[in-house]
């Protein structure tokens, strides 16, 4: 009953004309002919379309689109404001580059061969990559290519005792005694023997021109000789309370570190050196180290602590007797005595740590960052970067290979290089940057071409060096 009644009073629902084609002929309506979205049809081969429009490809013209893709840009500047020099000069290059052709790409043919100019050029290129061919990898010797007997060098982690100057001249002090062997002819000469009360040798430093040479004493004395007269010059007192056991040169300054903990610039041309004092260290100053610029001095201490000290701040408050640090790095382990400043970036500095410790850190030295930290392994006993390639030279203790050359940045070991049967003391590089000398507690002073030799000198190191390490020989 109450369905019944419902449907009764409901009003009979109108039924929606479809929309017909208009007739062939005659004048269709004013917007396009669309199919009704849903049709009572039966005719089964009227599509239902539901909720979706769904375009119909015979409705599409495919070589009108294939032109739109592949029709070149057209130049949307006006060309009635463009010069009549510049159109012709338009021409011209297009008849020069294209040869006629109206597309510069093709998918359908090969690129014709070139012609005018282009042949040219290209044959130039050609040329040129067969007189340059890619350059090869060089190949990295593992073993040393001339070892020297050095018998006595005292086994010491914290002293630096072997040093290469500028004139191609290694400086090693074994015990007492401070020998120079000259690179050039292999010739080994004595220049100073100190007695028992100021050694020994706890240090060895050649300037800058390469003449002359600062030896620093187990008895805190320093002495400063003439290489080339084998004479003393002068002896630096009251600068340290112990061993001096590194030294650092800055043109005319010389800084040094000892065991006391200071660090002190002397300028060896006045009678009163002393001229600055740095405080920062707690135990034995066993790093120093000179930027490439000279404007900052990067130290390590048996504090594990590294610091960087400013020149020109140094210079700016004399009165103070001592200046502040510009950074202080903490994050060693243990004592931090291989430093190595990098050559192509003058804000980098790498640093090594001891036994404890055993990783080389990266530090930004404008911002005070740590930059990246390898764990080696072993005790890190020196650093030296390549002068030509983005590489890094380490020296290890208590490992059987503890010479390891690393490719910067990523820290992957390039070759072990084999013959030292201790840990290696100190490193010291020759001027040209090819060649590495290293001491070791083995007694043995050896020199790898690690590096090797810049092709700008190869030339005249094959006249100058010829025979240079051909067999062993003995410093004494």
């Amino acid at each position: 009953m109450e369905a019944a009644g419902c449907s009764s009073s409901r009003p009979p629902r109108r039924r929606r004309p479809e929309m017909l084609p208009p007739a062939p002929g005659s004048a269709g309506p004013s917007r396009p002919y669309m199919p009704s979205l849903c049709t009572n049809s039966k005719n089964p081969s009227t599509k239902c379309y539901g909720d979706r429009f769904i375009p119909d490809r015979s409705a599409m013209d495919m070589d009108m689109a294939y032109y739109l893709l592949t029709e070149p840009k057209k130049d949307q500047e006006n060309e009635g404001m463009v010069p009549p020099a510049k159109q012709a000069y338009r021409r011209l290059l297009a008849e020069k580059f294209l040869g006629g052709r109206t597309r510069i790409l093709t998918f359908r043919n090969k690129p014709p061969e070139p012609q005018g100019m282009l042949q040219q050029i290209s044959a130039e290129t050609q040329t040129s990559s067969q007189i340059n061919p890619a350059k090869q990898h060089r190949k990295i010797p593992k073993f040393a290519e001339r070892t020297l007997d050095a018998p006595g060098v005292v086994d010491d982690y914290y002293l630096n005792v072997l040093d290469w100057g500028s004139k191609n001249v290694v400086s090693i002090a074994l015990e007492n005694t401070l020998y120079l062997w000259n690179s050039s002819d292999s010739s080994t000469s004595e220049l100073v023997t100190v007695d028992d009360d100021n050694g020994p040798i706890t240090s060895v430093s050649w300037s800058c021109e390469g003449q002359h040479i600062a030896i620093g004493l187990n008895s805190s004395d320093i002495q400063l000789w003439d290489a080339s007269s084998s004479r003393k010059l002068r002896t630096l007192q009251g600068v340290h309370e112990s061993r001096v056991g590194s030294l650092a040169w800055n043109s005319n300054i010389l800084t040094t570190g000892g065991m006391d903990g200071k660090i002190v610039n002397n300028d060896v041309r006045m009678r009163s050196h002393i001229v600055q004092t740095y405080r920062g260290h707690e135990a034995e100053v066993c790093g120093l180290r000179w930027s490439g610029s000279c404007q900052q001095l990067a130290s390590g201490g048996n504090d594990n602590l590294v610091h960087i000290w400013d020149a020109s701040m140094a210079s700016s408050n004399p009165s103070l007797g001592h200046t502040r640090w510009l950074h202080r790095f903490n994050d060693h382990l243990s004592a931090v005595k291989a430093l190595a400043w990098c050559p192509f970036q003058s804000n980098l500095l790498a640093s090594g740590g001891g036994g404890n410790d055993r990783c080389i850190k990266f530090w930004n030295t404008h911002t005070g960052l740590c930059l990246n930290s390898v764990d080696t392994g072993a005790q890190v006993c020196a650093l030296i970067w390549n002068k030509n390639e983005k590489e890094l030279l380490s020296a290890c203790g208590f490992i059987q290979k503890p010479l390891i050359l690393w490719k910067y940045p990523s820290m992957v070991k390039l070759a072990e290089l084999e013959g030292h049967t201790s840990r290696v003391l100190c490193l010291a590089q020759s001027p040209d940057g090819s060649t590495v000398a290293s001491v070791a507690a083995d007694e043995t002073l050896r020199f790898w071409n690690v590096f090797g030799t810049p092709e700008a000198l190869k030339p005249a190191a094959k006249t100058v060096h010829t025979g240079m390490f051909n067999s062993f020989s003995h410093i004494r």
